[in-house]
């Protein structure tokens, strides 16, 4: 089972805020897990569900936020977000992810 962070919308804002710099970048991955889940979602907004992206796509997706993309690439996946079969990624249903 996946745990659950529920966080009003205020919290979330406030979170994302204080990790992402005005140039979109993450300043660092936070180490409190439920702030590094909603960053990662925050991450994860603009690819669709449904589709599937090569490890090369994720990689720069990810490099518009931080330059270590194999780690947070790995989170993506340990966190439930997304899965990957054969060096193929593809979003979890939203029910699955533990940021919603």
């Amino acid at each position: 089972m996946v745990e659950q962070v529920d966080l009003t919308e205020e919290e979330t804002s406030k979170i994302i805020r204080s990790f992402i710099e005005s140039n979109g970048k993450l300043k660092q991955l936070p180490a409190q897990r439920k702030k590094r889940l909603i960053l990662l979602a925050y991450m994860l907004r603009e690819l669709s569900h449904g589709k599937q992206y090569t490890e090369k796509e994720i990689n720069e997706h990810i490099l518009r936020y931080h330059e270590d993309f194999a780690s947070i690439r790995r989170e993506f996946v340990m966190s439930h977000f997304m899965y990957r079969q054969d060096g193929v990624y593809e979003l979890n249903p939203k029910e699955m992810w533990p940021v919603r």
